[in-house]
């Protein structure tokens, strides 16, 4: 009998985890193969398959593939650099809450996507425009996550530091921040993922190469196993990316997990 919150071993989530994936690949062979949705519009796992090592060997998409990390690791570095001290700053200090919540609580509701066309007119269809827009989608996020986490630090550790005599700086960088630090790396963990559909939103319009570029070009084409095996890859290197920003965290802030 399954327990609300009763943990399982390492072995056994591997097991169900991978159990839901060939379940997922076995609905979606039914409905392609049996003829119930035609190949026409949904291509089957073989077909996805097929089209994606034509992709590899013949279309250069690692190229697209490098170059898509690349922007979302550059647009979301950024972002992440300039926001984590906003968001400790509006945290920790009042006034700077006062000054900057309401703004950052109303950008954080504007569609990255609808920058785009002005992101082009301002920045033309380079590599900056499709930065700004990962950078756009991320810094609000962020800098209001960072500000809750740190807004709501207990205050009998604060007490406690003032007591052994530190002063306001040191309350920020031996209290504030090393209590926050573990929930800070779990909200860039999960802002990362939505940087990712940012990326894809601004390579659809004005871009020449990446991930994106590839899916609208086989849209043209009618394609659906190569859209299939590009929303795939996207998924996979999302996965990768969030299990090393696990294993990261579990090492850098272990003491929080014991």
């Amino acid at each position: 009998m399954i327990r609300p919150f009763q943990p399982v071993d390492t072995r056994t989530r591997v097991v169900l985890g991978f159990s839901f994936f060939v379940l997922f690949v076995a609905v979606w062979s039914l409905a392609t193969f049996g003829g119930f949705v035609s190949r026409t519009f949904l291509a089957d796992p073989l077909t996805m398959l097929g089209d994606g090592w034509y992709l590899l060997s013949q279309r250069g998409f690692l190229g697209d593939i490098g170059i898509t990390i690349w922007r979302v690791v550059g647009g979301f570095t950024i972002a992440a650099a300039l926001a984590v001290p906003i968001g400790i700053a509006m945290g920790t200090y009042k006034p700077v809450e006062a000054l900057l919540e309401p703004f950052v609580s109303f950008a954080r509701y504007l569609p990255a996507s609808a920058f785009v066309p002005l992101l082009i007119l301002w920045a033309g269809i380079g590599e900056t425009q499709k930065l700004l827009v990962i950078f756009i989608g991320s810094f609000f996020q962020i800098t209001l996550m960072v500000a809750g986490a740190v807004g709501s630090t207990r205050q009998d550790l604060v007490e406690a530091a003032y007591t052994l005599g530190a002063n306001d700086r040191g309350i920020v960088r031996r209290v504030l921040v090393p209590a926050n630090a573990p929930d800070i790396a779990e909200i860039l963990r999960l802002v990362l993922g939505w940087a990712w559909t940012y990326v894809i939103v601004a390579e659809l319009i004005g871009a020449s190469s990446g991930i994106g570029y590839m899916i609208i070009n086989s849209q043209a084409l009618m394609a659906t196993g190569q859209i299939i095996f590009g929303i795939i890859v996207i998924g996979l290197i999302g996965l990768v990316s969030d299990f090393l920003f696990k294993s990261i965290n579990r090492w850098l802030f272990a003491w929080r997990l014991a």
